[in-house]
């Protein structure tokens, strides 16, 4: 049992729904499992619809004793958001483009003014940064591109896919989804008079380009599976039904996209599976002619594309592909082919594999290439000069810290726009002088009220996972609220936060070599205000030390990331920093189905859990070819039908399986307090699996506290306007507090 549950408050008089048991024989491999809630996944039957209602009202009078708490945490978070804002604006060639929100508004706009303008403006001393008013309010010269509210009225749910202007800076290509399926419709506006083109395009997906002639774009379609397949081009103000099908990907395991090069000389298709990769390249003035494959697929190879003019090799019309590949490093290197002759065998390293360096991506400008990597679980940048070879790190002034390439879009430029944060530091926009290394600070997040960065404390801890390895967990607290020992980081050294340590909130992801990098959240000041601790587990799984930290959390190796999850748990109880009654688990996605997991190795290590669109009917569900995107997913999570030792390792941690009533000693096992979450149009991960694992999670022990709340009107992201998503933070947050038994503890003036 997690602690001893000081909390545990009745359930609302009525119970929680019991959907009925229609056991369904699953067969695989000669082995059988019984899914007594097989029935939930099917939408179109009203019972099912009765029944995530029924879980929604049971959630939400089970959380009824927290609706005060709720809105206050809801008006802490807005209290702290500047609410009428602007970004920091980019310069592409006669123009500037920015977005910026309006108090009240759920949803962006998206605006642009003259540089001359602008430029003025900023001359004038009337802008923090060149293009606008860093801090909110109407940009002198305005011209509103696209108004995201103005689109989302009428509909509970919105988003915006594709947005693109032409090269002439005269048209623009945008798309959008309301209902959460992520199928978007693709529109064309005129924007010198705001007029729409008569024509939409239906089933697109994300990515577009543009053609230097401004009147072509290519854009890509799904099929029923959800999987981008199909590159078409179209003609701006002719029907679609002339439109031009370029390319099809027949492969299942292969997703497509499509996008244009950094100099604007080449249209490029992208051809990805998990594992291998396929670009090819067309000329962005020659829409009509044929894409030419950089390099044929090969299995196990990666590979990503841009291209770079030569300009400071000589100013000749030649130009070379710069292509980051895993092709003879783990890690990746850079190399270089004549965009005459892409082929492998005319490449050429220009950034060799280094021990210990991931190398990310790179962006060529004119006179220089920034490189993008990932040392020692932290994201680097470098600038190295073209003529020179010169090699300049951008600094980081603090550890941990997360840095990042922003908007970038002219070659010529010798201005790099980068991002940067930290636990503590809210993300911040530079300009750096690429010629001399001085670097600006354009604009940092405003948090208003009384923030001071300095009152948090943000660090770096290792745990020793099952088999030695050093697992990376990033912290961020306030040290007058959770005062450190006299050993600060060592286990044993000491309690922080009283006897029992303070409450922490642990987040963890660990799948798709996706990084969960160290990043600021003025919404998590809520709790950090309230005392707790906010740590990130770096597991196996994940991106976070390379390739080879990737590789030992998927297919049979998965386990490493769930395993990893529970020790980074168990190194901050030994270490004093929390303790099991004190401990909340956070994750998403397939984030979520390692709160499953976790759920089940280790249930007295957490006193409760978030598990948000969780994927914890994996072993189902990527049985089942039908579903989209499981195909796709054979490369991440090893094929169950073809491969019965995967088959048996994905049953030996799926959450759903393996929900236990006993433990070893036949004992009653009571799970942490558990709030799931769903989306009903959801794609990636269907709103049965968090239904069916909650009915047997109660099931299993009625004395489990096992909250679903299901969003009817949304897909896998929650809701799309900024306001209900606030709400839904707090929402959770109350979750999180009310199960620590914290609900009437205020943060300090």
């Amino acid at each position: 049992m997690p602690g001893n549950h000081p909390s545990d408050h009745a359930p609302p008089p009525a119970g929680p729904p019991v959907p009925e048991r229609q056991p369904v024989e699953l067969v695989a491999h000669g082995d059988i499992r019984i899914d007594d809630w097989y029935w939930l996944r099917n939408k179109e039957d009203p019972a099912v619809i009765a029944h995530l209602v029924a879980e929604n009202a049971y959630t939400e009078a089970a959380m009824g004793g927290t609706v005060g708490l709720q809105a206050a945490l809801f008006d802490e978070i807005v209290a702290r958001i500047e609410e009428t804002d602007l970004s920091v604006p980019v310069r592409k060639g006669p123009w500037f483009y920015y977005g910026r929100t309006v108090e009240g508004s759920n949803y962006g706009i998206h605006g642009r003014r003259p540089a001359a303008v602008a430029v003025a403006v900023a001359e004038q001393g009337a802008a923090t940064a060149v293009g606008g008013d860093a801090h909110g309010g109407v940009p002198e010269g305005e011209q509103v591109i696209l108004d995201e509210n103005l689109l989302a009225e009428g509909h509970d749910y919105f988003a915006l896919g594709n947005l693109s202007v032409s090269p002439d800076h005269a048209w623009l290509v945008y798309s959008t989804d309301t209902t959460g399926g992520e199928r978007y419709t693709m529109r064309f506006r005129e924007l010198s008079t705001g007029l729409e083109s008569p024509e939409s395009l239906e089933d697109t997906s994300y990515g577009v380009a543009w053609a230097n002639d401004n009147a072509t774009v290519f854009f890509v379609r799904v099929d029923e599976a959800m999987r981008p397949y199909q590159l078409w081009r179209h003609r701006v103000g002719t029907d679609p039904s002339n439109d031009v099908l370029v390319l099809e990907e027949p492969d299942d395991r292969f997703y497509l996209g499509v996008g244009r090069t950094k100099d604007d000389r080449f249209i490029l298709c992208g051809l990805d599976s998990k594992v291998t990769s396929e670009f090819q390249a067309l000329s962005a003035d020659d829409p009509r002619g044929e894409f030419t494959v950089i390099e044929p697929r090969r299995h196990g190879i990666e590979y990503s594309v841009d291209h770079d003019r030569g300009d400071a090799q000589g100013g000749s019309d030649d130009g070379r592909f710069l292509i980051v590949t895993n092709d003879g490093a783990e890690d990746f290197r850079l190399m270089e082919a004549p965009d005459r002759a892409p082929d492998r065998a005319q490449w050429r390293e220009v950034i060799p594999a280094r021990p210990g360096v991931r190398l990310d991506a790179v962006d060529p400008f004119a006179d220089h290439l920034v490189v993008y990597e990932r040392e020692g679980g932290e994201t680097r940048i470098r600038v190295i000069h073209a003529s020179t070879g010169a090699s300049t790190p951008v600094s980081q002034p603090e550890s941990p810290s997360t840095v990042w390439g922003g908007a970038n879009p002219e070659y010529d430029s010798t201005t790099l726009r980068y991002g940067y944060t930290s636990l503590t530091t809210p993300r911040s926009v530079y300009d750096l002088d690429l010629d001399t290394g001085e670097a600006v600070l354009r604009k940092r997040q405003p948090v208003l009220g009384d923030f001071d960065p300095v009152r948090y404390r943000t660090e770096r801890r290792w745990a020793a996972a099952e088999d030695g390895t050093q697992v990376p967990i990033s912290l961020v607290y306030r040290p007058d609220l959770v005062p450190a020992p006299g050993a600060a980081g060592q286990e044993g050294a000491g309690r922080r936060g009283g006897s029992d340590g303070a409450p922490c909130l642990l987040y963890g992801y660990g799948s798709y070599e996706a990084s969960m990098d160290p990043t600021f959240s003025s919404l998590r000041l809520s709790l950090l205000d309230r005392g707790f601790i906010y740590a990130i587990a770096h597991v196996r799984g994940g991106g976070e030390m390379g390739r080879r930290w990737y590789e030992d959390g998927k297919f049979a190796a998965k386990p490493n990331t769930f395993t990893d999850f529970v020790a980074c748990a168990r190194s901050l109880v030994a270490g004093g920093w929390t303790s099991p009654d004190r401990l909340v688990a956070r994750g998403g996605s397939a984030g979520g189905l390692l709160m499953g997991a976790v759920a089940n190795l280790a249930p007295e290590l957490f006193r409760a859990i978030v598990a948000e669109v969780p994927f914890v009917d994996c072993l189902t569900t990527i049985l089942d070819e039908t579903l989209p995107l499981t195909v796709l997913e054979w490369e991440e999570w090893g094929n169950p039908l073809d491969d019965p030792g995967i088959y048996s390792v994905i049953k030996s941690y799926s959450p759903y399986d393996n929900v236990r009533s006993v433990d070893e000693a036949g004992a009653p096992v009571r799970y942490p307090d558990i709030l799931a979450t769903a989306g009903l149009s959801d794609p990636r991960v269907g709103f049965w699996e968090p239904a069916k694992w909650v009915a047997k999670l109660r099931a299993a022990n009625p004395e489990n506290n096992v909250l679903l709340k299901t969003e009817l009107g949304a897909g896998h992201g929650g809701p799309s306007g900024r306001y209900d998503a606030w709400r839904d933070e707090a929402f959770v947050y109350a979750f999180i507090l009310d199960a620590l038994g914290l609900t009437d503890q205020a943060p300090p003036p």
